[in-house]
């Protein structure tokens, strides 16, 4: 496979080095990268010949003059806070990139019906980042609930709670506006899984959604989803924190414990080769996460 063109916005956030693996272990070059912040010494570990920016107009100006010079940027790694996901991609297309896009590809649903238009204008493509569908038992439990009864419904209980400390609340992603809430900044990865495995929204209700936590019920075509979500350390169980860890995960269906948290490392350089392939997924997949996670964050909460 030939060799691509890589440029990445928000190199200095908590997910870019996954990305910039990514790049690497699929055979591809990092040509420049952008970040606000300038604590980005991670470059070095992966692409210290990478130029980098800290401000956009200058990141605009050089990915423009060596495109003059005939060196095409094919595809543009968006890793910067959720709010500007959307202004990213469209930036990527205009240059003529394909777009890969961390999760949540954007904040509101009707984002990505003007993305998908601007697709079509440029003749390139935005993709979105659902590694986790790409998880071996995942993928197993997807099969084995497509092959059940047609009339079968499932009892499933979701619990993500990772917990945060006041740093969380003076950032961004404290800011409901920007990151879309704790549903949004934290649950779009496991909303995205329930659709895709127990089929579309019947009907969601929300018992509770604020800075810290969010949970509710979710009625789905196969699926009753009792759910909790929560950066909120109190929630997190006993035995947890007595092993001085900071982050529960627990995902059942019908009593039944998934564990998934092995393998997690390598799933954005997956995620990538199938993009590489022609195999990623489009935005509009994503769209339906989307509507659920707007819906959440705009719901009234009793």
């Amino acid at each position: 496979m030939i060799m691509k063109n890589f440029a990445l916005i928000g190199v200095g956030g908590y997910i870019a080095p996954r990305h910039l693996r990514a790049i690497r272990d699929t055979g591809n070059r990092l040509v420049a990268a952008l970040d606000k912040n300038d604590s980005v010494g991670i470059l070095d570990a992966y692409f210290p010949e990478a130029d980098f920016f800290t401000e956009f107009e200058r990141f605009d100006r050089h990915l423009d003059k060596i495109r003059r010079k005939g060196l095409q940027i094919d595809y543009l790694s968006v890793c910067s806070p959720n709010y500007l996901h959307d202004a990213h991609i469209r930036f990527g297309l205009r240059i003529g990139s394909h777009v890969i896009c961390e999760k949540p590809v954007v904040l509101n649903p009707w984002n990505i019906d003007a993305l998908v238009s601007m697709e079509a204008e440029t003749g390139r493509k935005a993709y979105t980042l659902m590694q986790l569908r790409l998880h071996p038992r995942i993928r197993a439990l997807k099969e084995k609930i497509s092959q059940a009864p047609e009339g079968k419904k499932y009892s499933v209980s979701l619990q993500y709670i990772t917990a945060r400390g006041h740093w969380y609340f003076s950032s961004w992603k404290g800011d409901l506006s920007k990151s879309g809430g704790i549903a949004t900044n934290i649950g779009i990865h496991f909303f995205d899984l329930l659709l895709w495995i127990f089929g579309p929204v019947v009907h969601s209700r929300v018992s509770q959604h604020d800075a810290q936590t969010a949970s509710g019920i979710l009625e789905l075509q196969r699926a009753t989803v009792d759910w909790k979500l929560s950066i909120d350390a109190q929630y997190l169980p006993a035995s947890v924190r007595t092993e001085g860890k900071r982050t529960y995960r627990n995902l059942s269906v019908d009593g039944e414990s998934l564990e998934f948290s092995e393998g997690l490392e390598d799933l954005h350089t997956e995620a990538y080769r199938q993009i590489l392939e022609g195999k990623g997924f489009p935005i509009s997949e994503a769209k339906a996460s989307i509507e659920l996670v707007h819906q959440i964050r705009n719901q009234y909460t009793l």
